[in-house]
């Protein structure tokens, strides 16, 4: 018996093929590109994910061989939507995340509901990301495009109608788009009657888990799948992680250290505070049981390390491509001791939490002509520690302590990151056995429904083990907390001025 997880994320899909112990039997994965039709825009082309993600499934489904796929789950990138027409074709491209076409939008519920109103019911901070205002952009700017549109779909619910299943929206995913009643868990009157959009115009709202159907010959045949493989409803890449991390009782919390860095928290009830909202924390469905989650982030976190690699660092590719080593372990080799000196405001793509400013742009602050291209390096990894730092103390001024983190991601196989993230958050970082998480937890859900594990609480018990401990060296954390006190106070010094560049 053999479960398939997938993750559906911004740049690639990839999907694992997983045995009932948690062993991965096979994987695939294809990539794909964002494009940039005007400032501020950030889209993916909805062909080209469902051609990725249509041959990761075929080559994944083929893998199994004579052990028959039994039940296949999504973790995907959250916010990201397409309009559909009724005949099932894209009108436009993915709008993601990251873009911020809607800021015009997202300040306008200060007119009418107000900031904590939206939070009280929706349990968002107001911000150009999400869903809901890039849709009301599009009713606006593109009219006949809305006029055409049969729903707006994310990308699990689109997956599901290319197999021959009513699209389904998880509860957490559907919490990320502004539009859902994170108490109440359905779509919210109040937000969409403000909006001018219908309801109709979403996936209906499903619990994490829940099975959305089976697959039908018609669709065994194109995608290899078994007849009668069960769909189930995954979740929101975050949650997600931290499902497969282990992250399923209040006050765990996972650092996935991707591209974007995210941590995400667990809690018992919602949490929908003034003082959340402030720190622009989210509330939102955990996709375990009856659990909610918050989400503390830096869009720009592995991010910075690949724009230097691809910008600055082609020796070092070079001498990768030789020696046949990553190039991040070369580019990490050799960094000097102690702080640098250097402070990385992380903002390449705008701020995450807990400034939340698109306008926002990244900053080096502190170069002299003594600096060279280790101590460069390692500034980046201090500010992109430091950054984590600022959200685990907006955190405990929330009212949500983080006393250890399980780390998770590309960037979790770095030891020596992994210890200066120790250093200058003094908590303890832990790695896993698990090393896609996300694709585990996407398994987990899957193999719940066809009957392989009794709960999901009694597959994490089974399948996630902790290894390796950095805990925080005193000395070196007293040194960078004096660094830390520094940093904290450079971007509102500077947030006027770099706001004029925009």
């Amino acid at each position: 018996m053999s479960l398939i997880g997938m993750d559906i994320g911004s740049t690639n899909c990839k999907a694992i093929l997983f045995d009932a112990e948690g062993k991965q039997l096979a994987s695939a994965s294809r990539e794909y590109s964002e494009v940039y039709p005007g400032p501020s825009m950030i889209e993916l082309r909805p062909d080209e994910m469902w051609a990725a993600i249509s041959a990761v499934i075929q080559e994944i489904a083929a893998a199994a061989g004579n052990d028959p796929v039994q039940a296949i789950s999504f973790s995907a990138l959250g916010e990201a939507f397409t309009p559909v027409g009724k005949d099932g074709e894209f009108l436009h491209n993915t709008i993601v995340s990251p873009d911020n076409r809607a800021v015009a939008q997202a300040n306008s519920w200060h007119d009418t509901l107000g900031s904590q109103r939206v939070f009280e019911l929706v349990g968002m901070p107001l911000h150009p990301s999400f869903s809901l205002n890039k849709i009301m952009w599009i009713r606006e700017h593109m009219p006949e495009v809305h006029e055409k549109t049969w729903k707006y779909l994310l990308w699990p619910d689109i997956v599901m109608y290319k197999l021959g299943l009513e699209p389904r929206l998880d509860w957490s995913l559907a919490g990320r788009t502004m539009a859902f009643d994170v108490v109440n868990k359905t779509w919210c009157g109040e937000m969409l009657d403000v909006a001018g959009i219908s309801s109709d115009m979403f996936a209906e709202p499903i619990q994490p888990g829940a099975c959305v159907g089976e697959i039908s010959a018609a669709a065994s045949a194109e995608t290899g799948l078994p007849k009668g493989c069960l769909v189930v409803a995954g979740g929101h890449d975050q949650p997600m992680n931290a499902l497969g991390a282990g992250i399923i009782k209040e006050g765990m919390a996972v650092d996935g250290m991707g591209t974007v860095e995210c941590i995400t928290v667990a809690f018992d009830k919602p949490v929908l505070t003034e003082s959340m909202r402030t720190h622009n924390y989210c509330c939102y469905p955990h996709v375990c049981g009856d659990l909610y989650a918050s989400l503390a982030f830096n869009y720009s976190s592995g991010a910075v390390l690949r724009w230097f690699r691809d910008n600055f660092g082609k020796a070092e590719v070079q001498q990768s491509e030789r020696e046949g080593r990553d190039v991040y372990d070369i580019l990490l080799e050799d960094l000097p001791e102690g702080p640098s000196g250097l402070f990385l405001v992380p903002y390449f793509a705008g701020s995450g939490t807990p400034y939340m400013d698109p306008l926002s742009k990244g900053l080096m602050v502190g170069l002299t002509l003594g600096c060279d291209q280790k101590t460069f390096i390692k500034g980046l990894l201090e500010g992109i520690c430091y950054e984590l730092n600022l959200n685990v103390q907006g955190l405990d001024d929330a009212g949500v302590h983080v006393d250890r983190l399980r780390c998770t991601g590309g960037g979790s196989k770095s030891d020596y990151w992994l210890q200066l993230k120790a250093d200058i958050t003094g908590r303890e970082c832990v790695t896993l056995n698990v090393s896609e998480s996300g694709c585990q937890a996407a398994a987990i859900l899957a193999g719940v429904q066809a009957g392989v594990y009794a709960s999901a609480e009694e597959a994490v018990g089974q399948l996630v083990r902790e290894k390796e401990s950095f805990e925080p060296r005193a000395e070196e954390h007293a040194r960078y907390q004096e660094q830390f006190e520094i940093y904290r106070e450079i971007w509102p010094a500077v947030s006027d001025v770099v706001h004029k560049m925009a």
